[in-house]
């Protein structure tokens, strides 16, 4: 259940990201900028009605965009939790009826959350009794609840197993598989991750003190060019802005991504044996995630480059990911089941 579920949370947090950078993230940012740029002219203007109200489509279009990057980023969150948790499964020490309990809980509230999510910005304070929180966040927040009940629950498993430390043990073979499946995706998730830190290190050391110091200075010379009524001005710290931001996004999300995709082909290598498929296709599938997974935050890093070229690339990338991932779970829905039988329990 933890498995299959984590699969499927990521597989449709993938997809609906992928959706999402296609056609919604670039428009967005464009009716942002167009926002921003119109307020700043009408402060220029004097016209402080117009301003306000582009100052709130301004802030209406990031909430668009912030509901739906959440709803992107913490279904694939929960699909790794998932996983995690179906790595740990064989030391938690419940009832077989308890942990079947315990994953309905958890993965009903890793569905629940970012669903509700994702509804935020459509809903809003509709028939809510409460001044500032809509039907969509106390959705989302009790689906938050769920998943820490159900963690709970699995770290009591986990102390109680600490005292008993027999329990559980017998399953615990299938994690020290050395198929060459395995030890490739262990292998590219260690690389994927240390190239995630890297980059990582890199902006903070050459990038991070820069950037924050010019956002400062392009926002103050912003308002003090509009305040002067210098419109030429403020059309060019606005540039600027834009400039400045699509510098950060691509730096930030490559090194974000990089190191996703590395904790997964790690996670994914503990569950080969449970891949019913040829170790051909495995050893296939694993390489299309990986060639995927090397894709996808090298292109988003060299979009403001390469322009469209490189975010086709990038989309192409997370295509990949997604057919690997696909056809994984597929193997493990044919699972038979074989290394839970008689010779798997007895060791041979």
């Amino acid at each position: 259940m933890f498995l299959l579920g984590g699969i499927a949370l990521i597989l449709c947090g993938m997809i609906f990201g992928d959706i999402f950078a296609v056609f919604v993230l670039h428009q967005n940012a464009s009716h942002v900028a167009a926002s921003l740029a119109e307020a700043a002219h009408a402060a220029v203007q004097g016209d402080a009605s117009r301003a306000t109200g582009s100052f709130l489509s301004v802030g209406a279009f990031l909430e668009n965009r912030g509901t739906k990057v959440d709803t992107h980023v913490h279904m694939i969150g929960f699909g790794y939790l998932a996983l995690v948790l179906a790595v740990i499964e064989p030391w938690i020490a419940l009832s077989a009826a308890a942990k079947r309990r315990v994953a309905w809980i958890c993965l009903g509230g890793s569905w629940l959350l970012p669903i509700g999510v994702f509804l935020i910005h459509y809903v809003g304070l509709t028939g809510s009794p409460f001044a500032s929180i809509g039907w969509a966040s106390l959705f989302a927040d009790f689906g938050g609840l769920l998943v820490i009940v159900a963690l709970g629950a699995c770290l009591l498993g986990l102390l109680r197993q600490l005292r008993s430390p027999l329990l559980g043990t017998r399953q615990e073979a299938w994690t020290v598989s050395r198929s060459a499946c395995t030890r490739l995706l262990f292998t590219g998730g260690v690389l994927l991750v240390l190239l995630g830190f890297l980059s990582g290190a890199s902006y903070a050391a050459l990038d991070l003190d820069r950037h924050e110091a010019q956002d400062l200075e392009t926002l103050s010379d912003m308002a003090s060019s509009a305040a002067s009524g210098n419109a030429p001005a403020v059309d060019r710290a606005l540039d600027a802005y834009g400039g400045l931001q699509g510098d950060k996004a691509v730096k930030i999300a490559a090194h974000a991504h990089a190191i996703e995709f590395g904790v997964l082909a790690m996670l994914l290598g503990f569950f080969q044996p449970f891949v019913a498929l040829s170790e051909p296709w495995r050893l296939r599938w694993a390489a299309c995630l990986l060639a995927g997974s090397f894709l996808l935050p090298l292109c988003v890093f060299l979009e403001l480059r390469y322009g469209l070229l490189a975010g086709g690339l990038a989309d192409i990338g997370g295509l990949l990911v997604i057919l690997a991932l696909l056809a994984m779970g597929i193997g493990i829905v044919r699972y038979t089941g074989h290394l839970d039988g008689p010779s798997a329990q007895a060791g041979t």
